[in-house]
């Protein structure tokens, strides 16, 4: 699938889990920090205009209007051009913290994306898949805001000092009464911080639940209608919204307990400044002018308190979301790649030694298996659902590891070579195939994306998926459903072999790759993968006789081991126990 070059992000996370997760993100902030800061300084910038403009109204008002000795329009003309001036670099400042967030968003998108990349198998059969979307959608956001956002709101909050500076220098009494009211209102933060952690990280993962259901059920869709589920499955979802809102409620009763003190604390601060300056004004100690420049400043304050409580709510719910990301980049892969990587195998030479292996659920896969398969050899794996076939394939290109034993390729351990290498030397068509909202010309180049149409035709005709393509409205360049579903299972399977057939791998593992195809089509995809298997490994996962005859060699595989061998003839001749898998195989197709 063709995709535009991609800029690497410019920083990620400290892998130290010892550490807080402010200092984990710090290369984040550290990355964009000419961005940020230029955003923060015209910021503070913006603040020192916007708190002149008070001071400039009181002058005007004692100067102009009480004593008569300015002209009134001097004031107004100052003031004016004052606030075009902010709103300018206001306009800069906010510029520059949204470049900063999203490029930051970008970087944390990026380097979660590609941990997820980089997990094997077992982890993705242990997370469900609406968990990680929460964590790589909401948690990210959360984190972001608060790490663009956070130092923003905190240099908006130093307007309070500022104005509090200009309040001394005007009338220190009346300034101390007017932020009278800021010692109680940090300490109700602290309380308030302390109660919204744990509902915060609750909420997060309540919301995850949601998305899993939501996932599952839009992905298996037609599972639900076709068990006419939709009222139980519409009752799963209430039941976790019905937890969300739960948590949603707590939180929002948290938050009516303190915010509305919080908000209403510096309101006590403007009637303290109107009482006592107005005795002050009567008693000749202040002038109507300061009166009304510290009506703007307590007013001026009043946003910073309440961005106050914002950002202690932002930081407990960033560091909720934080440690969920961690969760996921903390995770270690099942499957590393080698320090010193062996040389690409050349032949194709498969050999497995005692392998033993059970999937993270406890599931036995394989239980001693030792089986040679020799460089261009067509090898047929037959036996009962569950015996361990699929699961040779998969440890053979190392989806996993094994818990015992070896996998050889051509001699050397699949745990020398690179993934990249080893996957592109062995190729799998898994019995289920995963087709891209994209062209099927793009599906079939999936694993070559600069082949050429050509070279696709060509995998496609000898995949018996050519005549279908083209009978379709826009041929190669057909865009398939979600999953391929507009297609039938045969025509993605025919779709997936074709993929498979593109990059022309030395071993070809065919899971069960023509079990949704009917005889005829199969028949014709078998005359073609004749010519395909000259030369090349090939290790069929069978269960019709016509799949078996492409195999130049039979292997029974019972309870994870190796119980028969040998030519289909001879052990239908022979193998009573491959006799009656292959009957019971027979009817169930």
């Amino acid at each position: 699938m063709t995709s535009p070059p991609r800029r690497a992000p410019k920083a990620g996370i400290d892998p130290d889990p010892g550490k807080s997760w402010l200092r984990r993100a710090w290369p984040l902030v550290r990355a964009h920090r000419a961005l940020l800061i230029t955003s923060l300084v015209l910021s503070f910038i913006g603040l020192i205009v916007q708190v002149q403009i008070p001071d400039l109204v009181r002058i005007g008002i004692d100067d102009a209007l009480v004593a008569r000795t300015e002209s009134l329009s001097r004031y107004v003309w100052l003031i004016a051009i004052l606030a075009v001036a902010q709103g300018v670099i206001n306009f800069f400042a906010r510029l520059y913290l949204l470049r900063t967030a999203y490029e930051m968003e970008y970087d944390l998108r990026n380097t979660v994306f590609g941990h997820l990349m980089r997990m094997s198998y077992g982890f993705y059969d242990r997370v469900q898949s609406g968990e990680l979307m929460s964590r790589a959608t909401s948690d990210i956001r959360a984190v972001q805001m608060y790490l663009a956002f956070g130092p923003s709101i905190l240099v908006q909050c130093t307007i309070a000092v500022i104005a509090f500076g200009l309040m001394v220098s005007i009338n220190a009494p009346l300034a101390v009464v007017a932020m009278a009211t800021m010692p109680l209102i940090a300490f109700l933060g602290v309380r308030m911080r302390k109660a919204i952690f744990p509902v915060s990280w609750l909420i997060q993962s309540r919301l995850a639940g949601v998305a899993t259901v939501v996932d599952e059920n839009i992905q298996g869709v037609r599972i639900v209608k076709a068990f006419a589920a939709e009222q139980r499955q519409i009752s799963a979802l209430s039941a976790a919204a019905d937890r969300v809102r739960w948590a949603y409620t707590t939180d929002a009763r948290i938050r009516s307990r303190w915010m509305p003190v919080m908000d209403n604390l510096s309101r006590v601060g403007l009637a303290l400044v109107l009482l006592v300056g107005g005795l002050m004004v009567l008693g000749g100690d202040a002038t109507i002018g300061t009166i009304v420049a510290f009506n703007s400043y307590v007013l001026m304050l009043q946003p910073p308190f309440r961005m106050l409580g914002m950002i202690i709510m932002m930081g407990q719910r960033a560091a909720a979301s934080a440690q969920r990301i961690y969760e996921i980049l903390d995770t270690k892969a099942d499957i590393s790649e080698p320090s010193e990587p062996a040389a690409p195998p050349p032949r194709g030479a498969i050999r497995f030694e005692d392998v033993r292996f059970a999937y993270p659920d406890g599931t036995i896969g394989l239980d001693g298996l030792t089986l040679d398969i020799s460089p261009g050899e067509t090898v047929a794996l037959v036996g009962a659902t569950g015996s361990g076939k699929s699961t040779v394939g998969r440890l053979a290109a190392r989806f996993y590891d094994a818990d015992a034993g070896r996998v050889l390729l051509d001699g050397q351990d699949v745990r020398d070579y690179r993934l990249a290498t080893l996957r592109d030397r062995v190729g799998i068509v898994p019995d289920e195939p995963f087709l891209f909202s994209v062209s099927l010309h793009e599906n079939i180049a999936f694993g070559r994306p600069g082949a050429g149409r050509d070279e696709v035709e060509a995998a496609a005709l000898a995949a018996g998926a050519d005549e279908f393509i083209r009978d379709l409205p826009d041929g190669y360049d057909t865009v398939v459903g979600e999953r391929g579903y507009t297609l039938s299972g045969g025509q993605r399977q025919r779709v997936a072999i074709a993929r498979a057939l593109l990059v022309n791998p030395p071993v070809l593992i065919l899971d069960d790759a023509t079990s949704a195809v009917d005889v005829r089509v199969e028949h014709e995809i078998h005359s073609s993968l004749r010519g395909l298997m000259e030369g090349r490994t090939t290790v069929v996962v069978a269960h019709r006789l016509a799949t078996i005859g492409l195999a130049d060699r039979v292997v029974l595989i019972e309870d994870g081991r190796v119980v028969a061998d040998g030519a289909h003839a001879d052990l239908l001749a022979n193998s009573p126990r491959y006799a009656s898998v292959l009957a019971a195989q027979e009817v169930s197709a």
